[in-house]
């Protein structure tokens, strides 16, 4: 992506007055989009962004820079005008280059880019029909389809310098249901590293079905009773809850500041010791993998907890400076315009051994949430309020009559001892996480869990 003659000079001018670490990242990422409202193209979006952020640390001190020239004499000159707010004397020499050799674990059968639009439209008409067709009710629908193609080069004064080609698609669709006085939606947005072959990969007319059964199953819902009860909580995005509540809480960008309930916890048990979970930036194709992190680290399989003790958190270069650990492939950025730090990848809780049926049939009374929602959650106490999609009341070992309203209410600490049923039907869904770096693709999951008592937010 640029000379290395080029990196070269633009890494020796951030170290000239004492920079004790330089580091350059450049980008290429082309983005694809087209949206279509009930069965009509709404919006065909493409384009291109491309530019170069510098990174500078001098002890525990992060000076940080981006430009959108990536020509020699602008990254010199932004690179000696950072190293000037260190007013001091070289310390460092830059390394030998030591490249990344990875194999590519994201191998992509069609790229995106080359589709026609029209290929496109067409997989978002087929779907948007199946799902009018699936109920009388359904009165709206809106499908997508994005596609991200993009390119890394990072290059520190350490000696790394590695390169990565990111290839994401994510189709999206939501169908509205509507009864005289009101209306419901269902959502879904099955992604991966992968290129138009997702649409090999999933049922995009079932999927589009599933979104308008539960806009439809919704708008005929009771409101969901409040109290404390047991809740099943279903495979997929239920998983985010864990991300929320508990995997932001785990990341070093919070602990280093000890900003999380979980800093200083390393070895104690925090969670039910049916409890292990899992980050794993290497599953081939998933939605958050990735050959290297964002400072051009390899990622790799992190078991953040396991049998309920916390064995590690997700760790970047700085942070681990701070808190005297090494790094896990974890920092991730949005694009160049944001410097690095710890981000969760594919972040799931691994299968049990309980069948589904039997954890719904032993639970007397309580709430089965099928699908959840967005919230709000306060990293440094883990305290959570979580929307359900979809949710049931369980009656005598059954489910029963679906309810709508329902919040889960609790922090994250709490919820992982009170676990004490999981699953065996691990499964994993696709959504994008906001933090201090920027929006990312980040990948939940889970197998059915119960959690024995939670606070259930309804109508009384």
């Amino acid at each position: 992506m640029l000379k290395r003659s080029v990196v070269e000079h633009t890494l020796e001018a951030a170290l000239e007055t004492g920079a004790d670490f330089a580091e350059l990242y450049v980008e290429r990422t082309k983005r694809n989009q087209i949206g279509m409202a009930n069965g009509i193209v709404e919006t065909a979006l493409g384009g291109m962004d491309y530019g170069a952020g510098i990174r500078l640390f001098c002890g525990s001190r992060v000076i940080y820079a981006f430009c959108n020239d990536t020509s020699e004499p602008t990254l010199v000159r932004l690179a000696r005008d950072m190293a000037a707010t260190v007013k001091g004397s070289r310390l460092q020499m830059l390394s030998r280059w030591q490249e990344n050799g990875r194999q590519n674990i994201n191998p992509i059968a069609i790229l995106p880019d080359g589709v026609a639009k029209n290929r496109k439209a067409e997989r978002l008409a087929a779907a948007s029909a199946a799902a009018t067709a699936y109920d009388r009710r359904i009165t709206q629908t809106r499908a997508g389809f994005l596609d991200v193609t993009q390119e890394v080069l990072v290059a520190n004064s350490e000696g790394v310098w590695a390169e990565d080609k990111r290839v994401r698609s994510r189709f999206s669709i939501e169908a509205i249901a509507s009864s005289a006085n009101e209306k419901q939606s269902g959502h879904l947005g099955p992604g991966g590293s992968v290129g138009f072959e997702l649409f090999d990969w999933i049922d995009a007319e079932e999927t589009a079905r599933e979104a308008a059964r539960i806009a439809v199953t919704m708008l005929g819902a009771g409101a969901c009773p409040a109290g404390k009860m047991p809740v099943v909580i279903d495979n997929g995005f239920g998983g985010v809850i864990f991300h929320e509540a508990c995997g932001h809480g785990l990341e070093a960008t919070a602990v280093a500041r000890n900003a999380s309930v979980f800093a200083g916890k390393l070895g104690a048990q925090i969670a039910s010791p049916l409890v292990t979970a899992i980050d794993d930036g290497t599953i081939p194709n998933g939605w958050g993998s990735a050959n290297m992190d964002d400072e051009g680290t390899p990622t790799r399989r992190n078991v953040l907890i396991e049998n309920g003790i916390l064995k590690t958190y997700l760790v970047d270069r700085m942070n681990g400076r701070k808190m005297g650990a090494a790094v896990t492939g974890s920092a991730r950025r949005q694009n160049y315009r944001f410097a690095p730090t710890s981000r969760m990848t594919n972040t799931f809780l691994a299968p049990g051994t309980s069948l589904p049926k039997d954890i719904i049939a032993d639970t007397p009374y309580g709430l089965y949430a099928k699908q959840m929602g967005g919230g709000s959650v306060d990293p440094a106490t883990g305290s959570f309020n979580f929307a359900v999609l979809e949710a049931y009341l369980i009656r005598d070992g059954k489910i029963c009559e679906p309810v709508r309203g329902a919040t889960l209410i609790g922090k994250g600490a709490e919820v992982l001892m009170q676990i004490d049923r999981v699953g065996n039907n691990l499964k994993r869904a696709q959504g994008m996480c906001g933090s201090i770096s920027g929006s990312i693709p980040t990948d939940v999951g889970q197998p059915m869990i119960r959690v024995k008592e939670m606070t259930v937010g309804g109508r009384g």
